[in-house]
């Protein structure tokens, strides 16, 4: 048993962010270590029009990551895990959690060709200037046609 070993796992909403959390927990119950869940928000991103306030849209977001961590620890009922939600950009954010942190774990989108936009500019931001290793959890593959130039197997990812 390794408590001491603590990951730090971005979690957003998105399925990336459940991705990386259950990741994270299964790790973490492998181990014997914990899971930090971290969600950053910004209250600019808002619809100016939603007039509840920083303290109403702060709840919002403790109840989704909540909800996000009890489905992943559904299936390692024994697994350590608390919460963090702070104000910031996710990098930021996330970096600075990590600093006490024994790996830093995130989800990748996985969407288009380029680097950015394949690995997704939270995990790009977040490899370049974490203290700690970071693992990226890919998006599932899917099968490609015949036809396709990829080879069959690898994440695209990895390509």
């Amino acid at each position: 048993m390794n408590n001491s070993y603590r990951m730090v796992v971005g979690v957003d909403g998105s399925e990336g962010g459940q991705r990386a959390l259950r990741w994270a927990v299964r790790e973490a119950a492998g181990r014997g270590g914990t899971v930090h869940a971290v969600t950053a928000y910004t209250f600019d991103a808002l619809d100016a029009s939603d007039i509840r306030g920083p303290d109403a849209h702060r709840s919002s977001v403790e109840e989704v990551l909540a909800e996000q961590v009890a489905h992943a620890v559904a299936d390692c009922p024994g697994a350590t895990v608390t919460t963090q939600v702070s104000f910031g950009t996710a990098p930021d954010v996330l970096v600075d959690a990590a600093r006490r942190a024994d790996l830093l774990v995130i989800g990748s989108h996985g969407h288009g060709r380029l680097f950015h936009a394949v690995l997704g500019s939270v995990a790009e931001a977040c490899t370049r200037a974490a203290p700690c290793p970071v693992v990226v959890v890919p998006v599932p593959h899917t099968e490609k046609a015949p036809d396709d130039s990829q080879p069959s197997g690898i994440p695209s990812a990895i390509l």
